[in-house]
């Protein structure tokens, strides 16, 4: 058995489960902030409601996840790499939409999605060194 079971929240992986919960706050706020105030941001930032609805939903649901994670309910080594790979390709989504300037962007716009992709990159490479450093990135 692994040593992130429902069963064993231990002190060497309670560095990682701080992480994780970072990231499910992190997410939720955003979701959160995208979906319940898609009706003033397009102006703001200039990104269509309709591009910042789902955004905000995948947030939210992610961060579920995450937070489930988190709280040890499934927390295994995979499902960690899983988290990263899939914050991963958020930063790199965010970088492609913020480079072409997808939807015309605001200067506030694309300021935004830089640093959320910047502090995801930030939450993700923790993420990733925690589950080296516990000694179960290859379980």
């Amino acid at each position: 058995m692994s040593a992130f079971t429902k069963t064993s929240a231990t002190r060497s992986d309670r560095p990682l489960r701080t992480w994780l919960w970072t990231d499910a706050a992190a997410c939720g706020a955003s979701g959160a902030l995208l979906a319940a105030a898609s009706p003033w941001l397009p102006a703001l930032l200039g990104y269509p409601a309709a591009f910042l609805v789902p955004v905000g939903i995948f947030l939210l649901l992610f961060g579920a996840w995450l937070g489930a994670l988190a709280s040890g309910r499934g927390l295994s080594p995979a499902a960690v790499r899983a988290a990263v790979a899939v914050n991963a390709v958020w930063v790199a989504a965010s970088l492609a939409v913020a480079v072409t300037g997808a939807f015309g962007a605001t200067v506030l716009g694309t300021a935004f999605v830089l640093a959320q992709a910047a502090a995801v990159a930030v939450i993700a490479g923790a993420e990733a060194a925690t589950l080296r450093r516990a000694g179960l990135a290859s379980e």
